[in-house]
């Protein structure tokens, strides 16, 4: 990919990401968790990446965090909260409502070639 090209794909991806991160954690989550099930769903995600999101997403009280130091190894989980419930489901309508629009436009140069 060109230099441009793959600006411009980081900059499609920055949004996208936020809500495919609030999506998995209505369970909660520790960090190498969350990049397996994201990766799962085939979203890639730099833990560079990730660490710094959820820290902003914790600021924002979108996102809570707890350690647990039961087990040899303490890991910090993170959860929705009950706003980060409330803006992730209004986050997803608006997505929803955007692919779709965004889908009718780019049908729409396909629909305009001649049969």
């Amino acid at each position: 990919m060109t230099k441009l090209l793959n600006s411009l794909v980081t900059e499609l991806r920055r949004g996208t990401l936020t809500l495919a991160v609030l999506s998995q954690l209505r369970t909660p989550q520790y960090g190498y968790s969350l990049v397996q099930l994201l990766e799962k769903s085939e979203v890639k995600i730099d833990q560079s990446t990730l660490y710094p999101l959820l820290r902003r997403l914790e600021k924002q009280e979108l996102v809570v965090s707890n350690w647990d130091t039961t087990e040899s190894r303490p890991r910090k989980y993170y959860v929705l909260s009950e706003y980060g419930i409330k803006i992730f489901e209004q986050l997803k309508a608006e997505w929803e409502k955007t692919s779709k629009e965004l889908y009718t436009l780019l049908k729409g140069d396909e629909g305009d070639a001649p049969n």
